[in-house]
Parts: C-alpha cells; structure tokens; sequence
C-alpha cells in the first residue's frame, strides 16, 4: 500500500519514508506517546551508551574500525559519548574537591588552587581539546593505513571515552588518595592505564601491520603527542604570568 508521508509528501511503500526516514505510524500525541517516547529515549540512550562501552572494553580497535567503515547503528555517537562521559567525570572531580597537587599557593606566579579548580570546572572541554592534539600524531604515524584526518579524529575520540571510564570506574581510589601524598602516584599509575589502553586500541584497529610496527608506531604517535601538548601548555603558562 503506497503511503503518503505527512512529513515531506513523498509516496513511499514499508514501514520509513525513503526521503525524510520519517516513520508511517504517527500517533496521536497525548499521555500515552509522551511516556512511549520517553522510555525509548531513554533506553535508546542507555543502549547505545552501554553498548559502546562494552565494546571500547572487549574489542576496542575492531569495533572502532568496524563504526567508521559504515558499522553504526547500536552505537551511541562518539562526540556525545565523550562529551556524556567527560561532563560526568568533571562533576565527580569538582563535586568532591579531588585535587591532583600536592601543594597549593602561588608558584611562579601560578595559583595552584585556582587553577586545580579551573581544570574541574572546565574538564569536559580540556578532554576534548586534547584529540586534535592526538589525532596530529596518529596521522603522521599511520597515514598511511589509508584513512583521513576526521576518521582519526573518530578514532582518538572513542579512546578519549575509553579512558574516561577507565578513570569513572577508578574513582573511588581517586577519592580515597585524596589529600594525601600517595594520589600522585595513583595519577601516574592511572596514566599508564591510559596508554596501555591505547596501545591495546591502536594495535587492533590497525589489523594490516603487525602488532609489533603498530606498537612502535603507537608509542611515536603518543611521543608527538606529549611534545606539541607541552609545547601548548609552556605557551599558555608563559601567557599567564606575563599577563
């Protein structure tokens, strides 16, 4: 039966406009449809978030691959699973005074308070920041494993949520080391965490060479990326005590 679309007046057959997707049952909206598309944003919501996560933790460099070579729909978008996961952290970190310094004070005419306080504030924001940062140095390494700068930048932004979690379901130690000398080296424990998990993600997804050259090509990749990422931060800590 050919169904005219109420959305863009296109006649289609089955059960999606094949111009706008819109779907050929729309229901009246009262009670009963607010709580319907209610659940099913939520679930939907919760599915795709759960579902991404799973992955990022089984197979990471395959599912990753697998969702830029066209493999989506169960996924939840990588921008807002980073920027969902980011926002959540930053809470937690600001919600219960986490601070990663153990002194406090003006140093070099850097307020280490203020700017602990800055950073859990506007974390979110730093951890997306960073994957430009990291997709420059996976292209330079791997560009030629045939894929383009914006499928790298896809790449570094489901790793940035990989390790976001790493670090959600590792809070509790955070919390506990709070305040005391031992949190340092639980940061740096933390970090070497969230390399291992991008070494591991690095060496799956780029399946065409061997694990050994992708390792290697890993740690360069990574080694470019600390060297601009300080480079930024020496420039703005310059900016900040001049000004």
């Amino acid at each position: 039966m050919e169904i005219t679309c109420k959305n863009c007046q296109q006649v289609y057959r089955g059960h999606y406009c094949n111009n706008c997707g819109q779907s050929a049952e729309t229901h009246k909206i009262n009670a009963h449809f607010l709580w319907h598309d209610i659940q099913h944003g939520l679930l939907h919501f919760d599915k795709g978030i759960l579902y991404s996560l799973k992955q990022l933790f089984s197979r990471p460099g395959h599912s990753i691959r697998e969702f830029i070579e066209g493999k989506r729909a169960r996924h939840f978008k990588p921008l807002s699973l980073v920027a969902v996961l980011a926002t959540l952290y930053g809470l937690m970190y600001h919600y219960f005074h986490i601070n990663l310094y153990s002194y406090s004070g003006n140093v070099e005419g850097i307020n280490y308070s203020e700017f602990n306080e800055w950073t859990s504030t506007h974390f979110s924001w730093i951890t997306i920041a960073t994957i430009p940062i990291y997709s420059i140095g996976t292209y330079i390494c791997f560009k030629k494993q045939g894929y383009n700068f914006v499928e790298f930048f896809v790449l570094n932004t489901f790793k940035a949520s990989q390790r976001l979690f790493a670090h959600i379901i590792t809070f509790p130690f955070l919390l506990y080391f709070n305040g005391t000398p031992k949190i340092t080296l639980f940061v740096k424990i933390l970090y070497i965490i969230d390399v291992l998990l991008i070494f591991w993600t690095n060496i799956q997804f780029f399946n065409k060479i061997s694990k050994l050259k992708a390792l290697l090509l890993s740690i360069l990749s990574h080694l470019i990326f600390l060297t601009i990422f300080y480079l930024i931060v020496i420039v703005v800590v310059l900016m900040i005590t001049k000004f």
